[in-house]
């Protein structure tokens, strides 16, 4: 630094003078000056107009001018008179534009600044303004609500001419109190810091309009005595006080302040690396050299010493000059050639082309650093030509990045901890905050890793080339993915951009970090595989109507909840002839079923794999391959538990095959399949709701149930097996529901399941000729279901609902003080109705009827642990297992068989069956189930009938 003007040494105990007070007033403002200069210097014309009328939009409130939305919003700052520049530039937006004199109104306003990069090396015509409006602390809340609409409209304007603008409302009263208005955005620190930022305030801002920062006039070593010596220039009159705004002190950064300004800055550089990497390295020296001047200091002190150049007091510099000292005597030179590049780069001004830059001062300034740094031109032009770098280029940048972050993070948490202080940042910030980081930087399983969060404007590839290892004659599945290879053979020796066993992943990982675009030129080799270039296009087709690039960052409503699947993406056989070995054995040709989980004759299931994409609530991008097993029933569950844990906005399905082997039909079937489960299992936002839902896939049934919130599926080989399970007990009532095309050959069974109800025994029956088919539906919807001859019509249904009248009787004498009493059996026929199957409630007339022949009932007695053995009785007979063992069955036959006159020959039916209520010898069962009753029924019955025909 080089001093052009004498110091100025202020002396609060022998006294000072309002004419240095001017002076030193004065030098800050010629440095102020040279700053605003050099902040217009760097924008275009349009964009200075914003800089240059910012003072008077809020100074006027005039309504040809940017943002105006009332004639009541505040408006007027002290001691302040535009410049005929200004005047100028408002007159070129609104040529009727006038200042009025508003005579000694107290002005509303107390001072306008703009503080962050600009007029420094670290701005650029790209960089954003901040700009800080302070108000009198006595305003009410409606002109403070008008501001902030006013601020808002004006940084849309600002947007509209190339410039992103954010002004932050609020008053130096509540600033000094700690009082926060505005919570964690974009632009936004919320808590998270107050000294930190102050501390960058003071030694950045530029001073627009209004009043003047207090901190000017106090001596750096005063700043610990700051109020002391505030008082004094105002009371005894030195200054004025309406001249003066009072930000307070920052002497020093509390300790409980490290860890939410570290969070902080950690969440912006997801989206801008570079200028964060050089605040936490700043907070992290702060904090490890506790004693030493802050940099507010260090600037205070040069201007009181005479130095006014702009060069020597730049906030940028002076930013590296205290990380270079405090890196190289720590011996960290490799993280300090980090933060020359952060710094480079911040800059956004290539050497290697600077001759046409317009910003002489930025070049001549840079240039100094690096010669200082000593980089030659290989280095330079490497960061220079940044729109070239390739995706390895930013996979490895971005590790030293995250790196970096991770490291400084952990050590100020740890700071935190150790010192037992209290972090000023709030819980809800640090919550949000942590959850974006997470989002960006945590690896998970499946996760699409985000490469480049702001390190190279593209990666856009003119030509990428997919090659199944195969190819190379290597086992296994992988991928590799290249640039550029005209010749096949080059795959030999060129190194892959990247590897992956799962063509979809390659795809997804070169869509979300754009490599790859529509006019990205693509080769295949599919080796073992059958994947080629219309099925890659039809798959970017679908990613780029499944999920736009670039992806943004969710904003803070989202990370303020709870992560959820927002919509998934099915890719359905990636690569695969689904009907390749259907194709060799002719199956595809012998049968007109056409569903695609039964397909042809052989009824094989064409869904062989499945690449679930899904996009979440935090912006994450996930992948997961089903590829073995049953694909497609464990993709649905996967899919039902992300569903369940908020049911109340389920996420889209969409599903794409590509157009080989009936990819369309398939994707069409599967999409059917997802929406009509979501919809029965989440009704309403609602759910899971209480149901078995039955697929059938591949000659298979598949039953989906949830256990509380967590789905599960129970695998049946067969139909004879589903129908056993679908008798077992329930400890709730659960209806079934068949999928739209399962079991399409017993079309009954499916109109018997639509017409269940809970808390009621339906009986259902479908007369076939001689023949009659049975179901029973009982209070918890357990489905039993037998065939049996017609016989006499008029008994077909007599001994069935004797038996169950019984226990609904038995149950209600029992319980009569239940909520819930169970209604009377209920009786429907299945019939078949113009080609549609449907139930007809018939009454019951047959429970109620004389039935010929003896009255037959079974009492099981539960011995130990052996199985329930029964004793029975017939009409007065009685026949028990004490006396009769293992011949008790043949003994009742042989009594049933005497009795029948002329030895007629027809089924026993057990009119009642007692079951102990220690059924299983490890439960107590209060309530035992219709079902259960049924199977001990009709084990019985078999028995008898089949000991009744070897008497005859």
């Amino acid at each position: 630094m080089t001093a052009h003007v004498a110091p100025i040494a202020l002396d609060f105990d022998e006294g000072i003078d309002r004419k240095t007070l001017r002076r030193l007033r004065d030098r800050f403002l010629s440095v102020n000056q040279q700053r605003w200069d050099r902040a217009c210097s760097a924008l275009t014309y349009r964009q200075q107009i914003v800089l240059e009328v910012l003072p008077l939009v809020f100074h006027a409130n005039h309504p040809a001018l940017p943002g105006y939305t009332d004639a009541d919003c505040p408006y007027g700052f002290s001691h302040y008179q535009p410049p005929s520049r200004t005047l100028n530039a408002a007159r070129r937006l609104a040529r009727t534009f006038s200042v009025r004199n508003e005579g000694k109104r107290r002005p509303d306003l107390d001072a306008l600044f703009l503080m962050g990069s600009p007029g420094t090396l670290g701005h650029s015509v790209a960089s954003d303004l901040d700009l800080w409006l302070c108000h009198r602390s006595d305003l009410p809340e409606r002109g403070i609500q008008c501001l902030e609409r006013k601020a808002e409209k004006l940084s849309e304007w600002a947007g509209s001419l190339g410039v992103e603008l954010h002004v932050f409302v609020f008053c130096a009263e509540d600033w000094r109190a700690g009082r926060q208005r505005a919570e964690v955005t974009g632009e936004n620190c919320g808590s998270a810091q107050h000294y930190l930022l102050l501390d960058e305030f003071y030694r950045t801002s530029i001073h627009l309009a209004g009043r003047y920062p207090m901190w000017w006039l106090i001596p750096a070593e005063c700043e610990s005595r700051y109020d002391e010596c505030m008082r004094q220039l105002v009371g005894c009159r030195f200054v004025r006080g309406d001249e003066y705004i009072d930000f307070g002190p920052v002497s020093a950064i509390p300790e409980e302040e490290f860890l939410g300004a570290g969070v902080w800055q950690l969440y912006k550089g997801i989206d801008a690396p570079w200028k964060s990497i050089l605040k936490l390295l700043l907070i992290e020296c702060y904090a490890q050299t506790a004693g030493q001047p802050l940099l507010s200091s260090v600037f205070k002190q040069a201007v009181f010493r005479g130095e006014t150049e702009a060069d020597g007091l730049d906030p940028y510099l002076l930013l590296y000059n205290r990380l270079e000292t405090w890196l190289l005597d720590s011996g960290m030179s490799g993280r300090l050639d980090l933060v020359r590049r952060s710094l480079y780069l911040k800059a956004g001004l290539p050497l290697t082309r600077a001759d046409s830059a317009p910003e002489r001062w930025r070049v001549r300034l840079l240039t100094q650093l690096v010669e200082r740094w000593q980089w030659q031109e290989p280095a330079l032009a490497e960061l220079d030509n940044r729109h070239q770098w390739r995706a390895e280029d930013v996979t490895r940048l971005r590790r030293l990045i995250v790196a970096e972050l991770t490291h400084s993070y952990r050590l100020l948490s740890k700071m935190a901890r150790d010192h037992g202080t209290r972090a000023t940042i709030s819980v809800g910030d640090i919550n949000l905050l942590g959850r974006k980081l997470y989002a960006a930087f945590q690896r998970k399983a499946g996760k699409i890793e985000q490469i480049n969060p702001g390190l190279a404007p593209s990666l856009v590839e003119e030509n990428l080339a997919f090659y199944h290892q195969s190819e190379q004659g290597r086992d296994g599945n992988g991928w590799l993915l290249y640039r550029d290879l005209e010749d096949p053979a080059d795959a030999f020796w060129q190194p892959a951009i990247r590897r992956s066993g799962n063509l979809t992943e390659l795809m997804v990982w070169c869509y979300c970090n754009g490599l790859l675009s529509r006019s990205t030129r693509l080769n295949v080799r599919a080796g073992q595989s059958v994947a080629s270039v219309s099925e890659l296009r039809e798959m970017l087709e679908a990613l780029a109507g499944f999920l736009p690039f670039p992806i943004e960052p969710a904003d803070r409503e989202a990370l303020s909840r709870g992560v959820r699947p927002v919509r998934n993406l099915l890719l359905v056989n990636v690569g695969v002839d689904p009907q390749a070995h259907l194709t060799e054995k002719g199956l595809h040709k012998l049968s007109a079923r056409h569903d695609s989980l039964g397909f042809s004759g052989g009824r094989e299931n064409l869904v062989v794999t499945i690449d679930q994409i899904t996009f979440n609530s935090w912006h994450e991008v996930s992948l997961q391959h089903y590829a073995a097993g049953d694909t497609l029933i464990q993709c649905l569950k996967n899919v039902l538990a992300s569903v369940a844990v908020d049911p109340s906005e389920v996420p889209g399905i969409q599903v794409h095959g590509h157009n080989r082997g009936h990819g369309a039909a398939i994707a069409r079937r599967v999409q059917e399949l997802f929406s009509d489960v979501l919809r029965q299992f989440f009704a309403g936002g609602l759910g899971p709701h209480p149901l078995r839902y039955v697929i059938e896939v591949d000659r298979r049934y598949f039953m989906l149930q949830f256990n509380g919130r967590e789905p599960g599926f129970i695998a049946l080989d067969s139909f004879g097996a589903l129908l056993e399970h679908l008798a077992l007990p329930q400890d709730r009532y659960l209806p079934v529901v068949f999928d739209r095309y399962a079991i399409p050959e017993d079309p009954a069974l499916r109109a018997v399941s639509q017409a269940c109800e809970p808390d009621n025994i339906q009986v259902f029956y479908c007369i076939r000729g001689e023949r009659a088919r049975i179901w029973v539906v009982d209070e918890l919807g357990s489905l039993s279901t037998w065939e049996q001859a017609v016989g006499n019509r008029r008994y077909l249904l007599a001994p069935l609902l004797r038996f169950l009248e019984n226990l609904v009787e038995r149950r209600m004498l029992r319980r009569s003080d239940a909520p819930t009493v169970l209604a009377g059996v209920q009786c429907q026929e299945v019939v078949n109705r113009d080609g549609h199957w449907r139930t007809e409630l018939r009454p019951d007339t047959e429970s109620t009827s004389t039935l010929p022949g003896l009255e037959v009932q079974a009492v099981g007695v539960q011995e130990g642990g052996s199985r329930v053995r029964f004793d029975m009785f017939c009409g007065e007979q009685e026949f028990t297992v004490q006396e009769y063992g293992d011949q008790l069955i043949s003994a009742v036959a042989h009594y049933i068989r005497s009795q029948r006159q002329d030895r007629e020959d027809y089924p026993v039916y057990l009119t009642d069956v007692h079951l102990p209520h220690d059924l299983d010898p490890q439960v107590y069962q209060l309530d035992i189930q219709t079902s259960q009753y049924l199977h001990y029924r009709s084990i019985l019955e078999r028995a008898l009938n089949q000991a009744l025909q070897g008497n005859g």
